[in-house]
């Protein structure tokens, strides 16, 4: 029991200590789940990095190189926060911060903000992507929406209101399971579909002088 008690990162003080965060079956999976998105991410960045030599429109296939890459990087640093849990160690630091500076007691106006300003942020973010990829968007926009969901996830726990934690957790089937395994599908699917379309574009006819491809 007292090696359990080091790996878990939430420790018996009710503080938040390096080790796994979540030792359960479906915190297993979802790990699992977040890395099998990035070998699928790693699949899609190599297979446009090889396109962006012999394609027509290179610029294009660079630019979805880089997307598939940022993913990669996302999903891989979402895998290992399932089990560090660092939302729960930044929650921590804010609030011992706010009870020593006395602002503990206002502190859910200081989460309405900090909500807000990401929320906007996250969405100032997704306008940028669906802007720089607009003549591809549809070929990854799968992706897309599952990284805003994740994204949004992670953010709203680590504010910690405790309504939005309890409804989170509540049920057999919690909605933060269909929530972030949601956006990991939503990933990995858009990652692993991209060989296909690759193929479905290398079959279409060729496309005569003056007409534009879509």
């Amino acid at each position: 029991m007292a090696i359990l008690s080091t790996l878990l990162a939430t420790g018996t003080d009710g503080r938040w200590h390096p080790g796994i965060g979540d030792p359960s079956v479906i915190g297993w999976v979802t790990v699992v789940a977040y890395f099998i998105a990035a070998l699928l991410c790693f699949r899609a960045l190599l297979l446009h990095l090889d396109r962006a030599r012999t394609a027509p429109n290179p610029r294009d296939e660079r630019l979805l190189a880089l997307f598939w890459g940022l993913l990669l990087c996302a999903m891989l640093v979402f895998g290992v926060n399932k089990q560090l849990d660092l939302q729960t160690w930044f929650t921590e630091v804010a609030r011992d911060l706010a009870k020593r500076d006395g602002w503990y007691e206002v502190r859910r106006r200081y989460q309405v903000v900090f909500i807000m300003v990401i929320g906007l942020v996250g969405f100032t973010s997704t306008v940028a992507v669906a802007l720089l990829l607009r003549h591809v968007l549809h070929r990854v926009l799968g992706a897309v929406i599952g990284l805003g969901a994740l994204a949004t996830f992670v953010v709203v726990r680590a504010a910690s209101f405790h309504h939005i934690d309890l409804l989170l957790g509540r049920g057999p089937v919690r909605l933060n399971w269909v929530l972030e395994l949601g956006g990991i599908t939503c990933v990995a699917v858009s990652a692993w579909r991209q060989k296909r379309l690759v193929r479905a574009r290398l079959d279409r006819p060729s496309i005569a002088p003056g007409q534009h491809a879509e």
